[in-house]
């Protein structure tokens, strides 16, 4: 049996090969997004009301409670429990005789640090109140006034 050459086919392209990005996509992909962009900037635009409460006058109390618990802490850190100055060492007992006092539930102690008083004196006395035995623990929000050394809010 006589074998026939085999035949190569080759194709050649018709042009040379392209090697320019097609930018009509990008064209369209912008122009929707500036649609988008146009519908949605003047949504953000629009004010939203908002209903105030109106204020309420608040009655002012210049004496805290004699059974409630104050500790405060000037601007060099040091202590004092319902206005008594008291060394470090001594304050968690002192705390726990305070607390030890006042049936259980009812072991709240408000805290009122200055504002430049050291982060971390405030959070050893905030520990120190954990382990003293109090089950509540609160922050006093009046600003602290420098000429009092009673640490309790003036009216």
């Amino acid at each position: 049996m006589a074998r026939r050459p085999q035949r190569k086919f080759a194709v050649s392209p018709a042009s040379a090969p392209n090697s320019e990005i097609n930018v009509t996509p990008l064209v369209d992909v912008v122009l929707v997004l500036l649609i988008i962009f146009m519908v949605v900037t003047p949504l953000l635009e629009k004010d939203i009301g908002v209903r105030v409460p109106s204020t309420e006058q608040v009655e002012d109390v210049s004496e805290v409670p004699a059974d409630q618990v104050v500790v405060s802490l000037d601007q060099e850190g040091h202590l004092s429990i319902n206005s008594e100055p008291i060394e470090e060492p001594a304050y968690i007992e002192r705390l726990k005789r305070v607390l030890a006092a006042k049936p259980a539930g009812e072991r709240l102690i408000f805290f009122m640090a200055h504002e430049r008083t050291n982060y971390g004196k405030l959070v050893g006395a905030l520990d120190g109140a954990r382990a003293a035995g109090a089950e509540t623990l609160g922050m006093m929000t009046e600003q602290w006034h420098e000429a009092s050394s009673d640490p309790r809010p003036t009216p």
